[in-house]
């Protein structure tokens, strides 16, 4: 055993613990050692703690990597986000996760790894639930959102998964801590009429009625629209292969959501005449701004100049004008894109096809997010299925199945 007790010098029993590192051999023995501890439990919890610890470091050494080990769950947010977010996520991403991390209380962060149990985590929860968001104005506290709270809760079971990868950690304290499940919401779809009433009343930004003419004729994403360009408009479709992302820095064109997110969409026939009228207006500016158009960026919407709009500043127009027009409650940018595919379901068009045209990863997503349009369907189906049984016993009396 690694654990052993002896008497120090002052005639006390204490505990300590002793074992090879990791790499030792017979000719290079690396011993590892620490004493002083009250009880075996906590020499055997030490030694625990820094197994992980030494094999980390041995793990970072191979790869040539001089960092301190992370220790707490501070100091594992900041390797998580260092190694892995910041790295490989989108900029909208990242930004919401270093935003929705900061929500964690002080004295969580504090805790080493291997105190955190799914109790404390619990306790975070709900305090997170209660109070913890705050005013922009009067900075009191305020309760968040159960999807929210479940969001932070994700990014910290993403940090404790990749503790486990890294030998940190032996579980994730998340699994078990029960964050809160938000409620399903239904998505709100306008009407034909409301549809038409919004997009006949937008006039600013400039391009703004055509853009949410395009957007609600294809169902496609807010960046997807803001990124196209007139090269990728040819014989009444566009080819859709990038988005346009806004965070507190800057503006950058990035892939879309998804592999499936690129594609090309068919427009309508009223889409694709707006889109010519669209053009004449568009190529005025062009004249007006001469060599200081954004003529490299190519953009079918655009400011004046030619540079790109930024899309935070489209869907707050667009939710003021809502508002202004008492389109009903929650009605925003999103609603034209949800729309979309709800009307192309309530006129009886397949799930793999609209699935396609909106860019979902696959048509179980469209089946989960148009549940509602869905069973909305289900008179219809019980019609034809009882108009199929009756052309089929007409035609095969005996009830044979051809």
């Amino acid at each position: 055993m690694s654990v052993r007790k002896r008497t120090n010098r002052t005639g006390q029993i204490v505990w300590y613990y002793q074992y090879d590192g990791p790499g030792s051999t017979r000719e290079n023995r690396d011993r590892i050692s620490a004493s002083g501890f009250s009880t075996k439990r906590k020499a055997e919890d030490a030694e625990a703690i820094r197994r992980i610890e030494e094999r980390q470091k041995q793990e970072l050494s191979k790869r040539g990597v001089e960092i301190e080990v992370p220790k707490t769950l501070s100091m594992l947010l900041e390797e998580f986000f260092s190694q892995h977010v910041d790295e490989h996520l989108a900029p909208k991403t990242i930004e919401r996760y270093h935003e929705q991390a900061a929500y964690l209380d002080a004295d969580l962060l504090k805790m080493p790894l291997p105190e955190i149990t799914p109790l404390h985590l619990g306790r975070e929860w709900k305090r997170l639930l209660k109070s913890g968001g705050h005013h922009r104005r009067t900075k009191e506290a305020r309760a968040l959102s159960a999807k929210t709270v479940r969001n932070i809760a994700g990014i910290v079971s993403s940090a404790f998964a990749r503790a486990i990868k890294w030998g940190l950690v032996t579980v994730n304290p998340v699994s078990a801590s029960e964050p809160p499940v938000p409620k399903k919401r239904r998505g709100i779809a306008l009407t034909p009429e409301q549809q038409r009433t919004l997009i006949a009343a937008a006039t600013e930004p400039w391009c703004l009625g055509t853009f949410l003419e395009v957007l609600a004729g294809t169902g496609a994403r807010r960046g997807e629209i803001l990124a196209l360009r007139w090269s990728e408009f040819e014989d009444g479709r566009v080819l859709i292969t990038r988005s346009l992302t806004q965070t507190r820095q800057k503006l950058e064109f990035k892939c879309t959501k998804t592999e499936d997110s690129e594609r090309r969409v068919s427009l309508p026939a009223s889409t694709v005449a707006a889109l010519e009228t669209h053009r004449n207006r568009q190529n005025e500016f062009r004249h007006q701004f001469g060599p200081d158009y954004r003529a490299d960026l190519d953009l079918i919407f655009a400011n004046p100049n030619g540079s790109p709009l930024k899309p935070d500043s489209v869907s707050a127009s667009v939710s003021a004008l809502c508002r202004r027009l008492k389109l009903p409650k929650g009605v925003s940018l999103h609603t034209l894109r949800h729309s979309h595919g709800s009307h192309l379901l309530a006129a009886g068009m397949s799930l793999p096809v609209v699935s396609e045209r909106l860019g979902h990863s696959s048509v179980r997503v469209t089946a989960e997010v148009y549940s509602h349009a869905i069973r909305g369907q289900d008179d219809e189906a019980a019609r034809r299925w009882e108009a199929f049984q009756g052309r089929n016993a007409q035609e095969n009396p005996e009830g044979l199945v051809q």
